[in-house]
């Protein structure tokens, strides 16, 4: 069966979503983007996804044409129409319609479109047998060039630091700052727990300040656990005593070795499963119901 997608203001069939080949986001990935989960039919915390895309849009000044109520009610819309319960949401704002220049105002109005599909990040054996990950080459974003805080459709930095991952035989890359201080990965944040303390590389690191990862804080915070955004270094992470990920679609997910140390007893620690399991209990009351 082919998807429904949300496309400026009419949901229509996969085949017929289409964009201009002038389109600045597919130019010069000019526009910004969430990756949203619902669970059961609740989108989990839709309001904070909906916030953080047009603070992302304010900052690139990119007017998006419709208004956050109207967004909303967009993707339930679109997931309705696909009759999921279960899914993953792309929503999309590119700047739209231009000319073969970089200058913005040759495009008059934004293209939104909302792709709501299933989606799997890593095969299940790795929450039961862990992550291997290893740092990379290519480093994180300076707030100074593109402010790590815009999800910005322009994901070469992330793609280039996957790739190294990959190319070493692992799932996932370790992104450095220009410090040399730990920033996040290609496409989740990462934390460690040492000594019974979370802890997590502070935003100004260079992480982006996740929806899943605000979710961990406030649950390890309301369990008692002590928590901490720090600067972390490589030395940081190999003598963890648990090491993980957090995403969207990845949700969480436990690390057992980076560039080849073994974190803790070199399997999935008890406090990452502990949060893991809490952060389903969550998805399944905390979100917009449709």
């Amino acid at each position: 069966m082919s998807l429904k997608i949300y496309m400026n203001g009419k949901i229509i069939d996969e085949k017929q979503a289409k964009i201009s080949i002038f389109d600045h986001g597919l130019l010069y990935g000019d526009g910004v983007f969430e990756g949203i989960r619902s669970y059961g039919e609740l989108v989990f915390r839709l309001k904070e996804h909906i916030d953080r895309l047009y603070e992302s849009a304010h900052t690139i000044m990119l007017k998006i044409p419709v208004s956050k109520q109207q967004m909303t009610a967009a993707v339930i819309a679109t997931l309705r129409a696909n009759k999921l319960k279960d899914a993953y949401i792309r929503l999309v704002v590119t700047r739209g319609e231009g000319d073969l220049g970089l200058d913005p105002r040759k495009c008059p109005k934004a293209t939104v479109f909302i792709i709501a599909d299933k989606i799997a990040l890593y095969p299940d054996r790795f929450y039961k047998q862990g992550l291997k990950i290893v740092t990379v080459p290519t480093q994180r974003s300076s707030a100074e060039t593109l402010n790590p805080q815009v999800k910005s459709l322009n994901y070469l930095n992330n793609i280039l630091a996957k790739l190294e991952a990959i190319n070493a035989g692992a799932e996932e890359a370790i992104m450095l700052n220009a410090q040399g201080h730990v920033a996040e990965c290609s496409g989740d944040n990462i934390f460690i727990i040492k000594k019974g303390v979370l802890l997590t590389p502070h935003i100004s690191m260079g992480a982006l300040k996740g929806i899943t990862r605000q979710a961990v804080l406030d649950i390890a915070s309301k369990s008692g656990m002590s928590v901490k955004e720090d600067v972390l270094t490589r030395h940081d992470l190999f003598n963890a005593d648990e090491c993980f990920l957090s995403g969207t679609a990845a949700e969480i997910v436990p690390v057992v070795k980076i560039d080849g140390r073994v974190i803790g007893n070199g399997l999935p620690g008890a406090t990452t499963l502990k949060l893991l399991l809490n952060f389903r209990k969550l998805t399944k009351i905390d979100g917009v119901r449709y």
